[in-house]
């Protein structure tokens, strides 16, 4: 799809005139998939940096929905950040799930406020006049008292364009254009959130018309099982920096 752009827009320019090769990220690469290099690669034993960027992030759900899942830190439990290789819509929403915990109130209150950032962003001089790159959505919820909060973080590569230019942010990237696809990529999220229990709703219901009660129950986790504080770590777009 080619919407996000994992790197600044200085860094193909540079690598078109003055490419530098790792051979890290060629083993990187391999380890992932080994029939991805070009013959040309192989024989190098190296590739450069926007290369595996763009390789990475198609292993990800970034180059498909726009974002990746970055973190996950549940109450009890260790961080998890095991998401690179998740791609589709469906492994995504369930691990939003089972961040909300079944927590409709949370839900909905998470929904509102990606709505509200995405018309605020819609209305912003700041967001047409900058080129985003890096930048992420925190997620934080205290399940004990259905409170949340979501805040857009990381502005480390965000850069402001030229005077007199300005991004549309739902447009593939091509050289030259600056184009980030943040908004191709929040649209995405707010539509999977929007969806969220959908499939459990269904399931839900289906088992309370068979008459089996615990299969109906067990389709929505206990909303009070939790009662600490979880965070998710979006990114929409990511710098090529953040890899080394």
């Amino acid at each position: 799809h080619g919407f996000v752009r994992a790197f600044v827009s200085s860094s193909s320019k540079y690598v078109r005139t003055k490419p530098c090769y790792r051979s890290d990220l060629y083993q990187k690469m391999i380890t992932v998939s080994p029939d991805e290099p070009t013959e040309e690669e192989h024989e190098r034993g190296a590739i450069d940096k926007p290369r595996y960027m763009q390789f990475r992030e198609r292993c990800s759900s970034s180059w498909s929905l726009g974002f990746r899942i970055e973190g996950i830190k549940l109450p009890n439990e260790d961080p998890r950040s095991d998401f690179k290789k998740m791609r589709f819509e469906p492994e995504v929403a369930l691990e939003l799930l089972g961040f909300l915990q079944g927590n409709r109130e949370l839900w909905r209150s998470f929904l509102i406020r990606l709505k509200e950032i995405r018309e605020h962003c819609l209305k912003s001089e700041f967001f047409y006049s900058h080129e985003i790159i890096g930048s992420s959505l925190l997620f934080v919820a205290q399940h004990s008292s259905n409170t949340c909060g979501v805040w857009i973080i990381d502005f480390g590569k965000t850069s402001q364009l030229p005077q007199g230019q300005r991004l549309k942010h739902n447009v593939p990237w091509a050289e030259g254009n600056r184009e980030d696809g943040y908004q191709w990529g929040l649209e995405n999220l707010i539509h999977i959130w929007s969806r969220l229990f959908d499939n459990i709703d269904t399931e839900a219901t289906s088992a309370a018309a068979e008459n089996d009660p615990g299969a109906a129950a067990a389709a929505v986790p206990d909303s009070n099982s939790s009662a600490a504080t979880a965070a998710v770590d979006i990114p929409v777009s990511e710098a090529a920096a953040d890899d080394g």
